[in-house]
């Protein structure tokens, strides 16, 4: 993430870093900035998660089943770097710290031996589709271990009512950096951090895509997590979807606030290029520090989505970047890039090129805050 080099350099004024260089200070809003373009704040981004063909998308008890023996069979197994536990309870994992929580899971930081790490917890229902969410979420974790880009499962613990998965310890989610630590101060993702982040979330996509044949289907700032080292990756895979001939074989579901037209339109099919419009709107949100629809429910969201032209980012950020995020945001999905073109774009290549100092630049942005805890 964050490449050895020898070289520099001083960022200018006004920017975040010059190409190249080792350490990008945080981007205060600069005085060109226009604001207008920007709609009013709000703290009420519609997070209702969206069943758009729940009959259909229902998991058959047997296959649930049968899933479900194949994934206990290695509960209780943890490895952690060099060591491997075995037959651990989750009585055995000290609980230190509450971390988050969200609809499907609370996050605490555990102890075992020494050895920190975060435990997500999921409440097993009666609910096939709630339980395909947490195996699904499970499985593809543990199956991309080898993916840089994708947060490092240690293993599981399956007890009669619960599943605990057992990760790396992350710093923070973007949504989390962005609303309590950068905005009190006025502070703004430099663009050179997103082009970091993008490179990381693409990569991640790709590999899911490349090696799984799965499309995520939840990427927004809460589920792009960043560690202390500087490096993002990507979590939350519980509606993550097969596809069929590149396609995807049910709606499902997923959070309003980041679903393409496509997928809003019902009975429409949709394909990784979905992911791409959610990470679109993800970065005009962390570059902005706002989410960029004005609603007042989650219906008039959507509304907004489909009937309404796509947001734009500010003319404060670099031509090549507005260009970027706006092909990400067309809004007819065919006209849409897939991977493979989107990563021979001219802003995507040039932030592969440049050595950026994230770790620095995380630690320089939330340093007071530190200092006051």
């Amino acid at each position: 993430m964050s490449p050895n080099t020898e070289e520099t350099g001083s960022p200018n004024e006004g920017s975040s870093a010059r190409p190249g260089s080792l350490f990008v200070i945080p981007r205060t809003l600069p005085p060109e900035f226009p604001a207008p373009e920007l709609p009013p704040r709000t703290d009420r981004r519609p997070q209702m998660y969206l069943s758009l063909d729940a009959t259909r998308s229902a998991v058959h008890k047997k296959e649930l089943s049968d899933d479900y023996k194949e994934i206990e069979a290695r509960s209780g197994i943890l490895e952690i770097g060099p060591d491997r536990y075995e037959e651990i309870k989750i009585t055995d994992l000290q609980v230190q710290a509450h971390l988050g929580s969200g609809n499907y899971g609370v996050v605490t930081k555990r102890v075992l031996n020494n050895r920190c790490f975060a435990v997500k917890e999921m409440i097993k229902t009666n609910n096939e589709q709630e339980n395909r969410r947490m195996f699904t979420d499970l499985k593809i974790l543990c199956e991309s271990n080898n993916c840089p880009y994708i947060v490092k499962s240690y293993g599981y613990i399956i007890d009669p009512n619960h599943i605990y998965i057992c990760m790396e310890m992350m710093a923070m989610c973007l949504e989390k950096l962005y609303k309590e630590h950068l905005m009190p101060k006025n502070i703004f993702i430099p663009e050179e951090i997103l082009g970091q982040v993008t490179i990381s979330v693409v990569r991640a996509l790709k590999y899911l895509k490349d090696k799984h044949n799965i499309i995520h289907r939840d990427v927004k700032p809460s589920n792009i997590l960043i560690d202390w080292n500087g490096n993002v990756k990507l979590c939350d895979f519980g509606i993550a979807g097969k596809l069929i001939d590149s396609f995807a074989s049910t709606t499902s579901m997923g959070c309003a606030a980041y679903l393409s037209p496509e997928r809003l339109q019902g009975g429409r099919r949709y394909d990784v290029r979905a992911d791409i419009w959610a990470l679109g709107i993800s970065l005009i949100e962390l570059a902005t520090s706002q989410y960029p629809y004005k609603f007042d429910s989650p219906f008039m969201v959507m509304v907004s989505i489909t009937e309404h032209p796509a947001p734009r980012l500010p003319e404060s950020f670099s031509p090549e970047m507005r260009y970027f995020v706006d092909i990400c945001l067309q809004k007819d999905f065919e006209m849409r890039p897939k991977y493979n073109d989107l990563v021979k774009m001219e802003w995507y290549r040039k932030n592969e090129e440049t050595s950026v100092d994230v770790e620095m630049w995380l630690k320089e942005s939330i340093a007071s805050d530190n200092e006051e805890e």
